[in-house]
């Protein structure tokens, strides 16, 4: 050993260490490559800006790039740079992050994230240590070779895996910047371990992780070329430098300087998706962190937005390295259909950058994107084209009403961007502040109705008071209505009230003047009917009452003010969730023939009725809850005997 030369010895915790970061921290060894790229474009990066502080510092940056070369007989893969470089003391301290005495302050940080501790970027993107020893996934030996720029001298590092050795060498002559030459291990395709020397693969792994680096990644690769024509056509291979990364990176630029078709070559490249995008959203946060992102409206729904395969999110970049494809963590749920890219300067991953933590910046980051998308929305819901919105909500309103759920903070944009279908018109949605400006005076609740279909709800007996009134009223058909209405207690404060629960009360304090006198009499003279009624029917109903809710037909069925819908039951019970049995109020019309003809029947046998002696009377009873059931588009209990009834009533007819 010369002076010049040190072999020097891992300690037996900091091999162990090693031993982790090679076997257990990344999952995936092709990112061995983005380790050493984001390396080398940092080390651009920072001679560009010494280049700038020292004028004395004599370098040509008229050509900075990374470079790949291949040496396929011998299996080695290198990847170099003409950036900074580093001293020999840089390479002891960063390459040694793992070699030098005094492990204890790394190996406490590793096990802080094994239990979901973070180690921030900055000592990991950009830096050796950490990702530099990814390359212990792919090789047998790596050897680096360095020198920094305005220096003379250069120094070799170099050590196999598994070995309890390295070395450290001063050399005379070395390159400016940095070259890491990797003696790959064999392939072996069962332990995800390919042939980094194929062509194809290294551009996979840069068009994946690296293609938006702002410096152009190079490699020489054959071609083969033809020359002449005729018989005097030949074949030749050649050898010529490509560019494997596009570098651009469009989040970077005014939206004034980037082209339509740019914007959707580059949607259709994070989304996978053959559509264009519906609108473009850009965003740039500077301060206390910095970020950029692209985000995209998609102009159609994918065939899986509701199933649980359908993965969500934005992708993920820190510097312009690509860290995640699908960053849920960036997205809530019910805005999963937007696509795109958020490109942080600095942010809190896991030791593999394999994982985004969760912390005070993803929140705030997050936070920023949900209020640009909605405010984005809510600008179609005013643009001069009210197509797009109008698209938009066809396609992705039933997913954003989701966030009335779980976003309390965004809930009143979400409403004030929503439309809904409504009694005032059969083609035209309607928005909510639209709805309250047509509310005539004296109204104080937003009215509306949860069902199946339109039609089911428009030949609902709940309606028919309303209709006769005039009162507009909100028809929701979609499965996420039965559920955020009962989270969502009002708009532009107006409650929002059901037609279908508790008791309706349409009439003015002039009308209410002018029927009180009628109601009592009605009350007296239908109580012994109603309470025989609540008597025969206790088994399906709670109680039995008049309503003014209804003009033609003879009765319906309606929920206390906190009662669960029966759709709501029924989507309750086919996820496999038990549900106990609601019983309703069954609310009868007192001017309808059938209610009064029952009355009257009831009044001239009323003590057989009591007595259970006139079955004629407790049929026709379970006929009026039968019919009331299926107008609403219920489900009766037992279908077999309501058809005897009735088809046995029909019968004595004719």
């Amino acid at each position: 050993m010369t002076e010049h030369v040190e072999q020097l010895e891992f300690q037996a915790e900091t091999h162990q260490l090693l031993e982790l970061m090679i076997h257990s921290v990344y999952s995936n060894k092709d990112t061995f490559l983005r380790e050493l790229i984001s390396n080398s474009s940092d080390a651009l990066d920072k001679l560009r800006l010494e280049s700038y502080r020292d004028k004395d510092l004599h370098v040509d940056t008229s050509d900075l790039h990374i470079e790949l070369a291949v040496d396929k007989d011998n299996r080695i893969l290198t990847v170099r740079d003409n950036g900074i470089g580093m001293s020999r003391a840089e390479v002891v301290d960063l390459i040694g992050t793992l070699a030098k005495s005094g492990t204890a302050e790394l190996r406490k940080k590793l096990n802080e994230a094994k239990s979901a501790g973070t180690v921030d970027t900055a000592e990991l993107i950009g830096q050796f240590g950490i990702g530099f020893y990814s390359t212990f996934m792919v090789a047998d030996k790596v050897t680096l070779t360095t020198r920094r720029a305005g220096e003379t001298e250069g120094t070799r590092w170099e050590s196999a895996a598994g070995s309890s050795t390295y070395t450290i060498e001063t050399l005379d002559e070395a390159p400016q910047g940095t070259a890491v030459s990797l003696h790959l291990k064999p392939a072996d395709e069962e332990d995800h371990l390919f042939d980094y020397t194929l062509e194809w693969k290294l551009r996979e792994i840069v068009k994946k992780y690296s293609d938006f680096i702002s410096w152009p990644i190079r490699m020489q690769v054959e071609r083969t070329v033809t020359e002449g024509e005729g018989e005097e056509k030949t074949e030749k291979t050649v050898v010529e430098d490509q560019t494997l990364n596009s570098m651009k990176a469009l989040w970077t630029r005014p939206k004034s300087e980037v082209s339509d078709e740019e914007y959707k070559e580059f949607y259709k490249h994070v989304s996978h998706a053959w559509d264009d995008p519906l609108e473009i959203i850009p965003l740039k946060a500077e301060g206390t962190f910095e970020y950029q992102a692209l985000l995209f409206l998609p102009s159609q729904a994918p065939f899986d937005l509701f199933t649980r395969e359908h993965k969500r999110g934005v992708q993920l970049y820190v510097k312009r390295v690509f860290i995640m494809d699908n960053c849920e963590e960036l997205m809530p749920e019910y805005l999963r259909f937007v696509k795109g890219v958020v490109d942080a300067q600095d942010l809190s991953l896991n030791v593999s950058r394999e994982i985004l933590q969760q912390d005070r910046q993803i929140q705030m980051i997050r936070k920023r994107l949900v209020k640009k998308v909605l405010s984005t929305v809510k600008d179609l819901q005013g643009a001069e084209d009210p197509q797009k919105y109008q698209t938009f909500w066809k396609e992705f309103g039933r997913v954003l009403k989701e966030g009335l759920l779980g976003d309390v903070d965004n809930r009143e944009t979400i409403l004030q961007v929503s439309s809904f279908a409504s009694t005032n018109s059969e083609t035209e949605l309607t928005t909510l502040a639209q709805y309250v400006a047509r509310m005539p005076e004296g109204q104080d609740a937003i009215y509306y109705m949860t069902g199946e279909t339109r039609q089911q709800i428009e030949s609902s007996p709940h309606i028919e008071a309303f209709q006769a009134k005039g009162r507009e009223v909100l028809i929701l058909t979609d499965p996420v209505d039965e559920m955020w209405v009962g989270s969502v207690p009002e708009f532009d404060g107006k409650p929002f009230t059901s037609i279908a629960k508790g008791e309706v009360d349409l009439e003015s304090e002039e009308e209410k003047k002018a029927s009180e006198a009628l109601r009592e009499q009605q009350d007296k003279d239908f109580a012994e009917v109603l309470s025989w009624l609540g008597k025969s029917l206790a088994d399906s109903v709670k109680e039995v009452r008049l309503t003014s809710r209804l003009t033609t037909s003879p009765a319906c069925l309606v929920g206390d003010v906190f009662d669960f819908t029966p759709m709501l039951e029924r989507m309750y019970r086919a996820s496999g969730q038990l549900m106990p049995e609601t019983k309703r109020i069954l609310e009868l019309n007192p001017t309808h023939p059938l209610v009064t003809g029952l009355r009257d029947a009831y009044d001239t046998r009323k003590e057989d009725a009591d007595a259970g002696k006139v079955p004629e009377l407790t049929e026709t009873a379970e006929l009026l809850y039968g019919t009331a059931v299926l107008a609403e588009g219920g489900e009766l209990k037992d279908p077999a005997r309501f058809a005897h009834i009735l088809t046995d009533r029909l019968t004595r007819t004719l």
